[in-house]
């Protein structure tokens, strides 16, 4: 299937590693031009050298060092970038502050950088995706958003936030062509990961939680990028207000 992606302009936040940087890859190999940020400049400036060198230079890279809890570095960060690529067809607010504790201090992170990091990528991007044929708004939201689980504090509340969030843009947007929808993982591992960290700093929790996923595995990064590349896509078309679980079967709710 031809995604279509090709000649769109994509931001994708958090972009240098695990998911973000799989969902950055992957745009880029279908032909999209890509900004990416997260807070390492350096993490950056390697990130963009890797996928320009992946994809032989044939897409526009850049990236630049951000942290999204901040609201005017993110919204100024996001008009450069449309400024870099040319306009912005597709954003994917990724970033998460993975807070879940119950302490005050947990509960900001959570709301300033999932919460306010999508909203504020969003307002300043949504002139840019008023101009655009193919506008599309994604934000990576979590399978703690919809099930009771050990992240149910700050980091579920918030991701649940995020599901709601997307299918009220997605509504108020469908007339000027904007669709809007959420992606939600369920346990993603990868090198350097949160479930990386867990195997090692709490294998009990690891174990507990890999015996819950019925297909005997967590997810790779890759596995996320490529649902996320089909719902950002033209093919989609008509896909808008959705919230799509990419978590092999972990969760046991239904989606109603």
């Amino acid at each position: 299937m031809d995604l279509q992606l090709k000649g769109l302009k994509a931001l994708v936040t958090g972009g240098t590693k695990g998911i973000g940087r799989a969902i950055a890859q992957t745009l880029a190999a279908e032909g999209a031009d890509v900004a990416l940020c997260a807070r390492d400049g350096a993490v950056v400036e390697q990130t963009v050298a890797d996928i320009a060198r992946l994809t032989g230079g044939a897409v526009k890279v850049c990236g630049a060092s951000v942290d999204v809890s901040n609201g005017p570095a993110l919204q100024a960060w996001t008009r450069a970038a449309a400024a870099q690529l040319g306009g912005i067809d597709i954003v994917v607010a990724n970033v998460s502050a993975l807070s879940i504790g119950n302490d005050l201090e947990s509960w900001r992170k959570e709301f300033e950088t999932d919460l306010m990091g999508t909203v504020n990528l969003v307002d300043a991007a949504l002139p840019f995706l008023e101009a655009s044929k193919a506008a599309s708004i994604i934000a990576i939201s979590s399978v703690s958003g919809r099930e009771i689980d050990f992240a149910a504090g700050p980091y579920g509340t918030f991701k649940a936030a995020l599901i709601h969030y997307m299918q009220g843009l997605a509504f108020h947007l469908a007339p000027k062509g904007i669709r809007a929808n959420a992606v939600s993982p369920g346990n993603v591992y990868f090198e350097g990961g949160v479930w990386d960290q867990i195997e090692h700093s709490d294998p009990k929790l690891f174990a507990e939680a890999l015996a819950l996923n019925p297909s005997g595995r967590m997810a790779r990064p890759q596995e996320i990028a490529n649902a996320v590349a089909f719902v950002a896509s033209p093919a989609a078309s008509f896909v808008s207000g959705a919230n799509l679980v990419v978590d092999g079967a972990l969760t046991r709710g239904v989606q109603l």
